[in-house]
């Protein structure tokens, strides 16, 4: 069936937020006087969000008293800074004009909590026929459940037949499989596993190559 809607993760994905979030951790690292970890170090877990850099900067874990604490210094921090150095990826632009012009919706399924996505995507400015923005808090359940999808393609008004989930996590094709979503993976975001096991139906090194193999689908 031809694909009439997509959904792209938003990290990783269609934007290049490495350097904020990962520049949040240095931040806090800077202010308490300890070793500072390099970007090129920590930029592979920038998906994981707060949980897996907060582990990689300061060895946090969940169950860990101080980690609920941190963790919402490292949301208030990141949100003071949260697109001074993030980029939208080269192509990202060209790719989301012709499912414009193609009549093709597109939407955000993202683990970010809502409100952070929302004011980044509304700083950056680029974003203005995002169909709908569904963050990590806004489903009963964020990715890899399948609920973040269905509930994106139920306000889209497409069936999941005719969508295609696109990230650079495993969850992200989790998700939209469970969803009954054909899935696509991207090579370029970050990948902090072998992204050949997470069985995409396919995986773009560009995000241009989504266009081609979208184009190929119609």
């Amino acid at each position: 069936m031809a694909i009439r809607a997509v959904m792209f993760d938003l990290d990783g994905t269609l934007v290049d937020t490495a350097p904020d979030l990962c520049g949040t951790i240095q931040d806090m690292q800077r202010q308490r006087g300890v070793e500072i970890t390099p970007l090129k170090e920590m930029e592979h877990l920038a998906s994981g969000g707060a949980r897996a850099l907060l582990f990689k900067g300061f060895g946090l874990q969940p169950t860990d008293s101080e980690f609920q604490a941190m963790r919402q210094e490292f949301l208030a921090h990141y949100e003071s800074r949260i697109a001074h150095e993030s980029r939208v990826y080269q192509g990202v632009h060209e790719l989301l004009e012709w499912l414009e012009r193609s009549g093709i919706q597109w939407g955000i399924v993202t683990n970010k909590p809502y409100y952070l996505a929302e004011l980044l995507i509304k700083q950056l400015n680029v974003f203005h026929q995002c169909s709908t923005l569904v963050g990590g808090d806004t489903a009963p359940e964020p990715k890899p459940s399948p609920l973040p999808c269905t509930l994106a393609a139920s306000r889209i008004g497409v069936s999941p037949e005719r969508c295609v989930m696109i990230g650079d996590d495993e969850r992200d094709v989790v998700s939209g499989r469970k969803a009954g979503m054909q899935t696509v993976a991207v090579r370029y975001g970050y990948i902090a596993s072998d992204i050949d096991a997470w069985n995409a139906d396919h995986i773009c090194d560009h995000p241009l190559d989504i266009k081609t193999w979208i184009a190929l689908q119609q």
